[in-house]
Order: C-alpha cells, then sequence, then structure tokens
C-alpha cells in the first residue's frame, strides 16, 4: 500500500511540477528571466531535476525495478529541499496558499519518506499490486 501511494505521490508531483513550470515560461511569467538569469536558470534545471527524477522513481516502482528505490528515495529528498526553500519566494509576494500548498506536500513527503524507511520490503518485494 505505501508503495502504491508512493509511486502516484511522485508521478503526480513530478508531472504537476512540470506542468507548472512550463505554464509560467511559456506565459511570461518568469520575470526573473530579466532580472536574475543566471539565479533562475540554475533553479529551474533543478526543478525539472527533481521533476524527471520522481517520475523515473515512480515508473520504477511501477515495474518493480532493482534501482526504484534509491531512485525513488534521492528524488523525495531533492523534492524535501524544494518545498521548504521555495515558499519564501510566494510569501514575499504576499502570497499564502501555495505555500500552505507546499506545507501540505511538506507533510505527506516527509511521512512518505518515513513509511518507505519502515516498509522498504514491500519496496523490494516481488509481490506488488
Amino acid at each position: 500500500m505505501v508503495r502504491r501511494i508512493a509511486l502516484i505521490y511522485s508521478i503526480a508531483v513530478g508531472a504537476l511540477m512540470i506542468v507548472m513550470w512550463s505554464f509560467f515560461i511559456f506565459t511570461g511569467q518568469v520575470p526573473e528571466f530579466q532580472t536574475t538569469p543566471y539565479a533562475i536558470s540554475l533553479h529551474l534545471f533543478d526543478e525539472f531535476a527533481t521533476a524527471m527524477l520522481l517520475i523515473v522513481g515512480g515508473i520504477g516502482l511501477i515495474k518493480k525495478s532493482k534501482w526504484a528505490l534509491h531512485v525513488h528515495l534521492i528524488s523525495i529528498g531533492m523534492l524535501i529541499y524544494t518545498i521548504v526553500v521555495s515558499p519564501g519566494y510566494y510569501l514575499d509576494q504576499g502570497q499564502i496558499y501555495i505555500p500552505i500548498l507546499f506545507g501540505i506536500l511538506l507533510v505527506i513527503a516527509i511521512i512518505l519518506s518515513i513509511f518507505t524507511f519502515i516498509r522498504r520490503r514491500e519496496f523490494i518485494s516481488s509481490s506488488y499490486f
């Protein structure tokens, strides 16, 4: 059960990160490209790398790949980092709802990480659904 929740969470959050940032970029809602182009480019690289690893880890969990647990844990760690550092930007703009969403995602990611360690045999075993 934990494995199923983890893979759904990983794929969903990774896909939504890509959709969100693609939308912001293509609609011109990233003014930092004009003010701090290097910083935002590196930030976006990190965001997309996190999103891709979340998706790859989730797909690996679906396919029961031996490497999937490791990729999943690395990507969740990357996600926790980005969730912790990102709300400040939105709080500086006076937005409260996105940081609340990040807080919810953070709690879920931490709980999933704990349960992944506790139930790691579920991620390694041959039985899945």
